[in-house]
């Protein structure tokens, strides 16, 4: 089993989707297949189990065949609860594992050595936590954390006073690794309906 494989990885699909005028965003589709399809189809090689986070009733996503977790705390807190959920899933289901990976659902093109390339950085630079950045700008949802993070993590929550993830990061042990952002920018995430517009060329680039 390679050091991946031993990775858990969960598909965080658990907002609001605001900008997109509400429901979920990820069954939107881009090119014949769904944003949720495409998270799937990159993340499962990358990783040995794969949950998805999302919130409500869990049969729209039946078709997944994927676990799906809710956040254990209430009120829709944002992507850092999602983190909670499956990092405490982690802890009661698979105690061996030691690292849990972190995909949005909403950018489709992420790199498929993501996982390999953060467990690379953490290992070699001792830290709890990494995350992918590019045009040295990081992208917190993409980002690989330690087993011992849930502690941390569920104090943060149970205050009530949830920053914003990329602010939490940043005070943790924090490796960081930069990918190639050169045809396309692999964290290209869709937002707005104009962002699928925008989605439908940058498919036939990625690798």
């Amino acid at each position: 089993m390679s050091n991946s494989q031993s990775v858990v990885g969960i598909i965080l699909a658990g907002g609001l989707a605001k900008r997109m005028g509400g429901g979920d965003k990820c069954l939107l589709p881009l090119a014949g297949k769904t944003l949720l399809q495409r998270t799937v189809e990159r993340a499962q090689p990358q990783v040995g189990s794969l949950l998805l986070n999302a919130n409500g009733n869990s049969l729209r996503f039946a078709r997944t065949r994927l676990p799906v977790i809710a956040d254990l705390f209430p009120g829709y807190l944002g992507p850092l609860a999602g983190i909670h959920a499956g990092l405490s899933w982690m802890q009661s289901t698979n105690p061996d594992a030691e690292w849990l990976a972190s995909f949005a659902s909403d950018t489709p093109f992420f790199p498929s050595d993501l996982v390999a390339r953060l467990l690379d950085a953490v290992t070699k630079q001792h830290a709890q936590l990494a995350v992918a950045t590019s045009k040295n700008r990081a992208h917190p949802i993409f980002a690989l954390w330690h087993a011992s993070l849930l502690g941390k993590i569920e104090q943060q929550l149970a205050t009530g006073d949830i920053p914003r993830l990329q602010d939490w990061i940043k005070q943790q042990k924090l490796a960081e690794v930069e990918f190639a952002a050169d045809a396309y920018d692999p964290f290209f995430n869709i937002n707005a309906p104009q962002d699928l517009y925008a989605a439908e060329p940058l498919v036939a680039l990625v690798k």
